[in-house]
């Protein structure tokens, strides 16, 4: 993915969009509008970042509401504003039953009801409850486990239908790791100071959860230590992070039958599948080990332990959605005691991000219409054109490709398809019901549709129409097992600055790089380069060309993995491989895109800046952002991404012409010596 923003939810628009006056980018904002961001006083050879977005940064704290802020933010504000409008338009309305108007509205009107939701308190939950109550044995932990699934409860694994890795014209049962509450399995064992204090707060929440259950504090507590010690032993059993990127590894094809006998004698994934309706030839097993570990936990559990385990996970994930008392709650772990948030954001942005979850497309059909206009859409598709092209110059350049392993690279490349903007076919949502009886209800029925919509995959043609984001996601992604690049509107915008205002040189850094490139890259990069041109993941490489690859990639785990954001906790070079690679990747691509428009070859100074200046520094706009400690921790443990200051130093430390633009120097914290850079594409 291109870029994580703050809030990663809700964000929407388009290059073309100008925000209404008293954005932090006023609406008539100067060409030169890159210089009001940064900071003079640093050396761009000591610390780029500062040196880009330093300015910015110190005249925008992060809010107490907030766990960070930056550029994503700045979107956001301004679309939840339009969104709200259009929220309490569809509320106020006697709408159609069934239309999209209505589901809009109660939703919305569920969602912000506070009084109704402390009225029902925690009943909305009666019936998992009492289904939990009930249970009496290891089969019934399962049962219900299964049961729990449609809800996007997280609890024991994960399962759904997706593209086969080796045959992607093909939507197939896949299974993998799951159930824990702690974001990544290293939380459960890493010593750092923060870290042990996360654990321990965890199972305080777990506890206080359990006496909003009706439990006096010492049962709590007793209660919630055992359940840490059961997630505690699945993370034992979980592959760490990086493990995770192997897709070779990660990918066990075995029929249900042979699943159960050889890993889970306790589940009977041909009988279990088949209750859901699916009755598949074969199962592809994340990761065999994990299950046959949890097999055994299961067993050897108590079951009161077990229901406990499901109790809090049902109610943690409902949390949100039920009383203030719930909510609160919810908040101080994930928010405050996580995030190092302050204060919690205002419900009704929260229950626009929910919205956004449940019926995005929904919304995003609205939006488009108003603020993704044709001239944008043309003008990011044909950029995507001029990327595919230089990355095809490039590959016919590498000294250290084969020629066999080089025609198929090109071939991939050509048969990678762009998605910009919105999808050209919508997703049907109306088997979604939505109603007034409770905003938990609403997200409840809003599960179901999306579970059945996923479980109704399997045996279908895989349709390669279809959008995994909204347009209104400030974000962007690849897929390996279509081979396709989706670009949603939101991702093209400099906030309050109209399309015409941004320059090529900013807009072949912040979305030819930062976006464009970035995600073709990641077709090319340790994972996605094991995906053939039809999305299969085979073996099309070269052992010389893969080794030199390898090589090459290794150099880069080295370079980040000594990088040091907070005391202690180092980035994982391994496990953010892919990501610094196609951010690497991206800004090559982009600059020399960049370098055949007339406004490189022009050479003209805008705002005292180069356009080889402005190119870096648009790129770096992208990563505009701070956060606070909690979320800077969070992330280094459980993100495959680099934080956003060094996904801007990291790549441009390799990039001979960022050197020359800024004059970087040997011995500055930017340099490094031309033998130890990165080369990869």
């Amino acid at each position: 993915m291109a870029r994580l923003t703050i809030s990663l939810r809700v964000t929407l628009l388009s290059a073309a969009l100008a925000f209404a006056t008293g954005s932090a980018f006023a609406a008539d904002a100067p060409q030169d509008f890159l210089a009001a961001h940064m900071d003079m006083s640093v050396d761009p050879g000591v610390d780029f970042f500062q040196y880009a977005n330093g300015g910015w940064l110190k005249a925008h704290p992060i809010p107490a509401s907030e766990a960070a802020w930056g550029i994503g933010n700045e979107v956001d504000d301004e679309l939840y504003a339009r969104l709200r409008g259009i929220s309490e338009s569809a509320a106020a309305q006697k709408a159609v039953p069934g239309s999209d108007q209505q589901k809009i509205g109660d939703f919305w009107a569920t969602a912000t009801d506070v009084a109704q939701a402390d009225r029902l308190g925690l009943h909305p939950l009666d019936g998992e409850l009492k289904r939990i109550d009930a249970i009496t044995s290891p089969d019934g932990v399962l049962d219900t486990a299964f049961a729990l699934q449609p809800l996007g409860v997280r609890s024991l694994f994960r399962i759904g239908i997706g593209q086969d890795d080796k045959d992607s014209a093909t939507m197939a049962v896949q299974v993998g790791q799951g159930g824990l509450g702690l974001p990544e399995r290293d939380f459960y064992f890493n010593p750092e100071a923060g870290v042990a204090k996360i654990r321990a707060a965890y199972v305080d929440h777990i506890a206080r959860t359990f006496t909003l259950l009706g439990r006096d504090p010492a049962t709590a507590q007793s209660a919630a230590a055992k359940v840490m010690a059961f997630e505690t032993a699945l993370a034992t059993a979980s592959r760490k992070l990086e493990d995770l990127r192997d897709p070779e590894k990660n990918y066990n094809k075995m029929a249900p039958a042979e699943f159960t006998a050889k890993y889970t004698p306790s589940i009977d994934w041909s009988a279990r599948l088949a209750a859901w309706g699916i009755h598949p030839a074969y199962v592809i097993v994340g990761q065999p080990e994990f299950f046959a570990a949890e097999d055994t936990l299961l067993r050897g559990t108590p079951v009161p332990v077990l229901q406990d385990y499901l109790r809090y996970h049902l109610v943690d994930d409902y949390a949100q959605y039920l009383s203030s008392a719930a909510d609160t709650e919810y908040f101080d772990f994930h928010g405050r005691a996580m995030s190092g948030q302050q204060e919690q954001r205002p419900r009704w942005k929260r229950a626009l991000d929910e919205e956004n979850d449940a019926m995005g497309m929904v919304l995003g059909r609205i939006f488009v219409k108003q603020y993704f206009p044709q001239a944008s859409k043309q003008r990011y598709t044909a950029m995507v054109e001029a990327i595919r092209g230089t990355f095809h110059d490039r590959i016919e350049r590498l000294d250290w490709m084969g020629a066999d392993t080089k025609a198929k690279a090109l071939a991939k490349l050509a048969a990678v398809t762009p998605k910009v903007g919105y999808p050209d076919k919508w997703k049907d949502y109306s088997a979604l019901v939505v109603g007034c009886d409770s905003y938990a209800a609403n997200v409840m029925a809003a599960q179901r549709w999306q579970f059945n919509d996923n479980l109704a995959k399997f045996g279908k043609p895989v349709d390669r129409t279809e959008w995994d984001m909204t347009p209104q996601t400030y974000n962007a992604y690849y897929n390996p097992s279509n081979n396709e690049i989706v670009l949603p509107a939101a991702m093209f915008m400099v906030p309050g600055v109209p399309d015409a205002q941004v320059d090529d040189a900013v807009a072949y850094g912040y979305v030819a790089a930062g976006t464009i490139g970035h995600e073709i890259t990641h077709g090319f990069d340790d994972q996605g380069r094991q995906y053939d041109a039809k999305g299969n993941l085979s073996g099309w490489w070269t052992a010389q060309d893969t080794a030199r690859f390898n090589t090459a990639a290794q150099r880069m785990v080295d370079e980040f993995n000594a990088y040091e954001p907070l005391p202690g906790l180092h980035i994982n070079g391994k496990a953010s491989l892919g990501e610094n690679i196609a951010d690497y990747g991206g800004l090559l691509l982009g600059l020399e895109a960049f370098e055949k428009t007339a406004q490189y070859k022009k050479g003209e100074t805008i705002g005292g800046l180069t356009p080889t200046q402005r190119y870096f520094l648009g790129y770096a706009l992208g990563w505009m952002s701070q956060q606070r400690d909690e979320r800077l921790r969070q992330r280094l443990l459980s993100d495959v991404h680099a934080p956003a200051k060094w996904r801007v130093l990291g790549p441009m430390s390799n990039i001979p012409e960022f050197y020359k633009a800024f004059g970087v120097k040997p011995g500055q914290p930017m340099w490094r010596a031309p033998q130890d850079r990165v080369r990869i594409w």
